[in-house]
């Protein structure tokens, strides 16, 4: 009797113990079969080699950037897989190209100066001359001190960066404490955006405008800004206005910070500097949309539900634009070449899918996302609405599309050439063992960490932003973050073809198991309005 009712007490326990989780199974068949193909036979630095050096910067709305969608939609269709397209969205706006610039002094003395244009400014139709003035223009009160006082003049935008002093190294890898210390969650919001900073971005967006309008009335030459890197790297961006019909101001250049530094002692010690420039650019107006490409390998009996991988295909027009982004580019193709080489079938749809207009605020994922999975109502204010929709606040309700029940998960791959060390889960729990289990066969090539972190700045966000997992892995940074991000020096030559190789097949397994699990991948609940309401300047509809 008491061992009958000792088993009665052990059952009874049993049952309010918490299940225990199965383990997520790895086939490691058609792992060692990715490896195999991805290390052996790689196709990834081909396809970067062309992306950088054949077709060249990739700028949204250029030809460059309509080279490369058909060039990559064309590359997808003859690897096999289906329905290889583009996909319009917009309007995006007018494109834009640089053919030449030419900066030297000429007063005091003569010497060459390293600048080059921002992306949406004018050509100078020839050599102008201008003298130097140090100027403010970052608030609309400074215009008007300025108002017929700077006609025939260049304008050097004042800076008070300090040079760099940093002894780090310019190449960056994770070593066991980096990569431990990102697996700790911060209990502070000191990395959260602020409340208002979309408020704060459409306010800068409206100077902009203005400011673009006061020195094309005020006829001034040109504008300089210092580049935000040191060692004669340029750091370029966008000035101007690719919006048809804005005033596109006049030509703004960004200079090597050492040469800005001097040349503004020069004119605050009250020296004469004059010079000359040549600026040729050309706006293209043919079309105002913008395309994504798209293509996909088959599902079986789960072919309605959708496993994603994407990386933008555009950049900026200093460079081939290597790492940014050309590299996520070659991974994620290389990763769907992979599938289709050893000839695995997937249950559900894995669907490749390259973006535009990424530099300029996310705007070919957000667009798709709108399209396929789910959108949101436009803002309430008129005003606000004349805004570009990456300004707009969040508004309510989300309208939820039939295929965001259909979507498994997307992977996105945007921070340079360098290896895979782990991923980003974006606070979703749910997938932090499976995502373990998925890493243990790449644990020898230095990919074993899963961090509950949220990582920004890319094209994984408009998928989370409607309760859609998606996912963004953590990477070595090489020379990322301190000599090409953006940057001049962005060229095939910093490319790591061994890190490309290891993030193909990494990003290929990753695809491979959330096409052939029995569920969807976890997801975190449905976004929901703070219950405060908008933050202090937002308006919604």
């Amino acid at each position: 009797m008491k061992r009958i009712f000792a088993c009665l007490v052990a059952i009874g326990l049993l049952h309010q113990l918490p299940p225990v989780r199965a383990e997520e199974p790895v086939d490691w068949e058609v792992v060692t079969r990715i490896r195999e193909e991805g290390f052996s036979r790689s196709q990834v630095m081909e396809t970067l080699r062309h992306l950088t050096d054949a077709i060249g910067p990739r700028l949204t709305g250029s030809p460059g950037m309509a080279e490369a969608n058909e060039w990559t939609r064309r590359r997808l269709e003859e690897w096999g897989l289906h329905n290889a397209r583009l996909e319009p969205w917009g309007p995006f706006g007018r494109g834009w190209t640089f053919e030449r610039v030419t900066v030297h002094m000429t007063e005091p003395r003569s010497t060459v100066v390293f600048a080059l244009p921002q992306a949406w400014t004018p050509s100078t139709a020839g050599p102008v001359r201008g003298e130097v003035r140090v100027a403010s223009l970052e608030r609309a009160e400074n215009l008007e001190p300025l108002r017929g006082q700077v006609r025939g003049q260049i304008l050097l935008l004042s800076e008070d960066r300090e040079p760099s002093r940093e002894d780090e190294p310019a190449l960056r890898r994770y070593d066991r404490d980096g990569l431990r210390a990102l697996t700790e969650l911060p209990l502070d919001d000191s990395r959260a955006p602020r409340p208002d900073f979309r408020a704060r971005a459409r306010e800068r967006w409206a100077f902009a405008r203005q400011r673009n309008q006061f020195l094309a009335d005020e006829g001034v030459v040109a504008t300089f800004e210092m580049s935000s890197r040191d060692g004669g790297i340029l750091r370029v961006g966008a000035a101007g206005s690719r919006e048809p019909g804005q005033s596109v101001g006049v030509p703004a250049l960004v200079m090597s910070a050492e040469q800005f530094r001097w040349i503004g002692r020069l004119v605050e010690a009250g020296r004469r500097v004059v010079l000359e420039l040549d600026v040729s650019t050309t706006f293209h107006d043919a079309g105002l949309m913008a395309a994504n490409t798209v293509a996909e390998i088959r599902g079986g009996n789960l072919r309605h539900e959708l496993v994603m991988v994407g990386a933008h295909l555009d950049s900026w027009h200093a460079a081939t634009g290597s790492n940014d982004n050309a590299a996520g580019v070659a991974v994620a193709m290389e990763a769907v070449r992979i599938l289709r080489a050893i000839g695995v079938e997937p249950r559900r749809t894995i669907r490749v899918a390259l973006w535009s207009g990424e530099e300029q605020g996310l705007l070919g994922s957000r667009a798709y996302v709108r399209e396929h999975f789910a959108s949101r109502p436009p803002p309430g204010d008129p005003e606000l609405r004349d805004t570009p929709p990456s300004l707009w606040p969040e508004t309510w309700p989300i309208q939820y599309h039939q295929d965001w029940d259909r979507f498994s998960a997307y992977f996105n791959l945007d921070n340079g050439s360098g290896r895979i060390r782990g991923v980003y889960t974006q606070g979703n729990l749910g997938v932090v063992p499976i995502f373990e289990s998925w890493l243990r066969p790449f644990h020898d090539v230095g990919a074993d960490t899963v961090t509950n972190r949220n990582t920004g700045g890319t094209d994984h966000l408009p998928f989370d932003a409607v309760g859609l997992p998606g996912f963004q892995f953590i990477q070595d940074s090489l020379d990322y973050s301190t000599r090409t991000h953006h940057t001049n020096l962005d060229h095939l030559d910093h490319a790591s073809a061994a890190d490309l190789q290891q993030a193909s097949v990494v990003m290929a397994s990753f695809l491979y198991h959330a096409a052939m699990r029995d569920q969807k991948l976890p997801r975190k609940p449905k976004p929901r309005p703070a219950p405060q309401g908008p933050p202090a300047g937002e308006t919604g509809g």
